[in-house]
């Protein structure tokens, strides 16, 4: 079958669009990790699928691929880069989009800027929600790893995020301790972990290493779960701006039940065609 797709970018964050819209797109686990290959393939961090709704006061369904072809709940940069998907490829001409996710639902506005803000959603701190083992009796959690302990903050977003406050950032901690913590077995189905650096209550640089694909240029769900992590732990304020090595992403949480909102840019890299 021959595929059409457009190739996206979130601040680096790099997307295969597809639409299964207008026509009906099935992929196995072969086919996504031959795809997602940079030598082989077309290369990217996550496939995105775009469909149509199962409920009818939602506009579209979106699934989320790995590079390694595992399915996953949620992706704040695939969110943005959805929105300026649908609208360029004239599926939609609303400004305010609801979509379902594996995760639940979901609203993005796009900005007259070009900017898109996404609603991701209340976050929640209970071990169960990652899921994380543990009795959700704390805030600030230790776990051991190697020969080393780690303070981290547990905390999901739609997908499972650990969260660790850090003095420096480097190529070594987060290639090393970013891979011994994704696979810890008191997280039965992966993690992401988030490495923050607290510039000052508005300010912080974050690299995270993502469930499944390893470091990205950017994580538009663990910049979201990096503030809402530093905000619970009284180290933020209500409003940051996270800096990633793709670029920055202003993040908004009011406080406990109240949604993360999220607002960056999205970018059309080109559009190809490839044999599947």
């Amino acid at each position: 079958m021959l595929l059409k797709f457009t190739k996206m970018h979130g601040l680096g964050n790099d997307f295969v669009m597809v639409d299964a819209v207008s026509r009906k797109v099935f992929f196995n686990q072969k086919q996504i990790e031959r795809l997602s290959n940079r030598n082989w393939g077309i290369g990217f961090d996550q496939l995105l699928v775009v469909e149509p709704p199962s409920h009818p006061e939602m506009d579209f369904r979106y699934r989320i691929y790995n590079s390694d072809g595992t399915e996953v709940e949620h992706c704040g940069n695939g969110a943005r880069c959805f929105a300026k998907f649908v609208i360029d490829r004239n599926l939609t001409n609303k400004r305010i989009i609801n979509v379902e996710t594996k995760r639940g639902q979901i609203q993005l506005r796009v900005l007259e800027d070009g900017l898109v803000t996404v609603d991701m959603g209340a976050p929640s701190f209970l071990p169960k929600d990652l899921p994380f083992t543990a009795e959700p009796s704390e805030s600030l959690y230790t776990v051991r790893a190697g020969a080393e302990e780690y303070k981290i903050t547990p905390v999901s977003v739609g997908n499972p995020h650990a969260v660790l406050k850090v003095d420096q950032l480097t190529d070594d901690q987060v290639a090393k301790v970013g891979a011994l913590l994704e696979s810890h077995e008191r997280f039965p189905q992966k993690v992401n972990v988030g490495f923050m650096q607290v510039l000052n209550p508005a300010e912080i640089n974050l690299r995270v290493y993502e469930r499944g694909v390893g470091e990205t240029q950017a994580c538009g769900t663990g910049a979201c779960a990096a503030v809402v992590a530093g905000i619970k732990q009284g180290w933020l304020a209500s409003k940051v701006t996270a800096h990633l090595r793709g670029g920055d992403l202003n993040i908004e949480w009011q406080g406990e039940g109240q949604p993360i909102l999220m607002t960056g840019p999205a970018e059309k890299v080109f559009e190809g065609q490839i044999y599947i």
